[in-house]
């Protein structure tokens, strides 16, 4: 198995200003826009707002169905392509080697772009037994030029740790939910002695977010800020880039600008503590759950 090398300095612990860096020390925007399920003319003028808003960083997915009219709003944005770093993921039904690799080359098409900064694996659906397949066609897709970075998303421990001995190689991500309710300091412990930056769906927690929370109003009233840029912050503060998703202009700017969410110690704590036993937001256990 091959050892991670140690994460390149990203500022001191708890700074939310603090720059996140992958394994090979490339620099990530702190947060990301999430799409799913933006579509259509709608979803792109969305998308287009996002970009103007000052996201750079765009997360979508093969199952989302909308790579089109991601690709579509990078061009109508006018942001330049170098700027914008764009994230996909391989479904379940493509796990098996040849068909990863076509589903990355897939991607690239409906995108419209010809390299793609990082592909995830959606799913590990582990009764199928081929994500390792799918992991080693990634890492291939990299070392064709394809994509400059591989991780995989809703992956546990057991599952990182077959895929880094399959292929001896430690993947730059993992995007899994997190969120108050869902904190995982367990698998953000696992992730920190890899090297793997954790990437976090569903940030907010969404028909659960905590906003009405008193471990969340009271920093909000401290600092003149909403209940969700805490949560944000939170996540920031966790050294975890968060990919909220929002159609709203000024939710949008809400959840980008997030440097005067300066929470203290024992406000982190509070939050974290909001953690329930299983706080999932449905039943998306990895080592159950099947994403085709």
């Amino acid at each position: 198995m091959t050892t991670a090398p140690e994460p390149a300095p990203s500022g001191e612990p708890g700074d939310p200003r603090a720059a996140l860096t992958l394994l090979d020390g490339s620099p990530l925007p702190r947060v990301g826009f999430g799409t799913y399920p933006l579509r259509g003319e709608e979803g792109t003028t969305a998308m287009v707002s996002a970009l103007e808003a000052g996201y750079r960083l765009l997360d979508t997915a093969v199952n989302y169905d909308n790579e089109r009219e991601v690709g579509e709003a990078l061009r109508r944005s006018g942001v330049p392509r170098e700027e914008v770093f764009l994230t996909t993921k391989v479904p379940g039904r493509h796990h098996a080697y040849d068909d990863a690799v076509a589903s990355v080359r897939g991607s690239l098409e409906r995108l419209g772009v010809e390299q793609l900064d990082l592909v995830l694996i959606h799913w590990p659906n582990p009764s199928r037994g081929l994500y390792t397949q799918a992991w080693r066609a990634l890492v291939a897709c990299r070392e064709q030029g394809l994509v400059r970075h591989v991780g995989v998303s809703n992956f546990t421990e057991e599952h990182l740790a077959l895929v880094i001995e399959d292929s001896g190689v430690v993947p730059a991500v993992n995007q899994v939910e997190l969120h108050p309710r869902f904190p995982q300091p367990e698998l953000r412990a696992v992730h920190e002695r890899l090297g793997v930056l954790t990437e976090a769906w569903s940030p907010l927690g969404k028909r659960r977010a905590p906003l009405d929370e008193p471990a969340v109003t009271g920093p909000a009233e401290r600092l003149g800020t909403t209940p969700g840029q805490v949560i944000l912050g939170w996540h920031l503060h966790l050294g975890v880039l968060p990919i909220p998703k929002s159609a709203d202009p000024e939710r949008q700017r809400q959840n980008l600008h997030l440097d005067d969410v300066a929470l203290t110690p024992e406000e982190v704590d509070a939050i974290s503590a909001l953690a329930e036993p299983d706080g999932r937001l449905f039943g998306g256990d990895p080592d159950t759950h099947e994403e085709m």
